[in-house]
């Protein structure tokens, strides 16, 4: 189905990243899952690129373009590729928004520049061993120093992208005691330069999918947290988690979108290629159904992103769109890329063939910035049930 979502400097900015991606992701593609993440000279590539700067402001380094669609087509060449930029999305789809949106003029001239480049790369640390999607049993405590000059930050945090190789971190953590009557209560974001005192990465863990996107335990022992870096307002973070959500849900539809896009695609690929039985697989009406089928899927995910775009560009896209998309898409998605690494037989289990990383990544969609069954509850909320 032709896209109208896109505009000619999209589409001139999608075969930039089409080539960066073939010159320099594929062929070392290998390696950085060898190593769990891309070199640190990857992300300084992305900033040269411009790749960072695409929602800055020009007197920080950026671009100042509005939107998510830049991002999308990032997010979509990747999957086409069959390939990740490690914590890349985490660094511009997470965290800039909370810089753009909470930080002041002082800690935006202090960050952002290196932020752009990729000389300064960033995480956000909220999930904690005891507390996942439930943000409001966060434990991590961050108490002001006698003097008034700084915080005294101390707790753990869990499943942390990026956290290996980030240098500043935004922590969720409590600067007022907790409160059974208003548990989303005292919760503040402080940005830890991770070279700090006490600062400590623990395990880097082992995923099943993303392998190039490193995943980190962190730890903080009375790491001393200025007060000049503190994010917004203290008190304010539960709020201010709240405001991303949209953005995050929307960033891991067009994801899953695209895992499904390219699923079809490998799967093509190789069934027009492969013979049993002295025919191609693809000669076979079970391949065609089977592709028919997933190709109307990827065409409903399509219509539901490109709608979703267009209206995050307006700043009409809600909180309950935000949850249909994500849950549509990412369901979705995992039906299709099973029915295309099926069609591969044994050859889609084996890592070589691009299907079987889409299959192990795609996983973690349903998951992460809030599981299928949390946008259920959403939904339905906004339904009156």
């Amino acid at each position: 189905m032709r896209r109208t979502v896109y505009n000619e400097d999209h589409e001139a900015f999608r075969s930039t990243i089409r080539e960066f991606i073939a010159k320099e992701v594929v062929p070392v593609y290998e390696s950085w899952e060898a190593e769990g993440h891309p070199p640190r000279s990857f992300y300084n590539k992305l900033g040269a690129l411009g790749v960072f700067g695409i929602e800055v402001p020009e007197e920080y380094g950026g671009a100042g373009e509005t939107g998510f669609k830049y991002q999308a087509v990032v997010v979509e060449e990747a999957a086409r590729a069959g390939v990740t930029f490690g914590s890349s999305g985490v660094h511009t789809g997470l965290v800039l928004p909370y810089i753009m949106e909470y930080a002041n003029e002082e800690q935006k001239q202090r960050w952002l520049p290196g932020f752009v480049s990729g000389d300064i790369m960033t995480a956000i640390a909220m999930t904690e061993p005891g507390a996942g999607s439930d943000l409001a049993g966060i434990t991590t405590t961050a108490k002001l120093s006698a003097d008034g000059t700084h915080y005294v930050l101390n707790g753990a945090k869990t499943f942390i992208t990026g956290g290996v190789v980030a240098d500043l971190v935004l922590v969720v953590a409590r600067t007022a005691p907790y409160d059974p009557a208003d548990r989303r209560a005292g919760l503040s974001i402080l940005c830890v330069d991770t070279k700090s005192p006490g600062y400590s990465v623990g395990r880097k863990l082992q995923k099943i999918g993303l392998r190039t996107s490193d995943t980190a335990e962190l730890a903080f022992t009375d790491v001393k947290v200025p007060v000049a870096d503190l994010l917004g307002e203290e008190g304010k973070g539960f709020s201010y988690l709240a405001h991303n959500l949209v953005q995050e849900r929307l960033a891991i539809a067009v994801g899953a979108y695209a895992a499904a896009a390219a699923a079809v695609r490998f799967a093509l690929a190789y069934v027009k290629d492969r013979k049993v039985f002295g025919q191609t697989v693809a000669e076979f009406q079970n391949t065609k159904f089977t592709l028919a089928d997933c190709q109307s899927q990827v065409t409903a995910q399509q219509a539901m992103v490109d709608q979703a775009l267009e209206l995050y560009q307006t700043g009409e896209l809600t909180i309950a769109d935000a949850a249909e998309l994500k849950l549509f898409c990412t369901e979705s998605t995992s039906v299709v890329v099973d029915k295309c690494l099926q069609l591969h037989g044994g050859y889609g289990y084996i890592l070589e063939y691009p299907i079987a990383r889409l299959y192990t990544d795609n996983r973690v969609f349903r998951i992460y910035g809030g599981t299928s069954e949390v946008m259920k509850t959403i939904i339905a909320k906004s339904m009156g049930l």
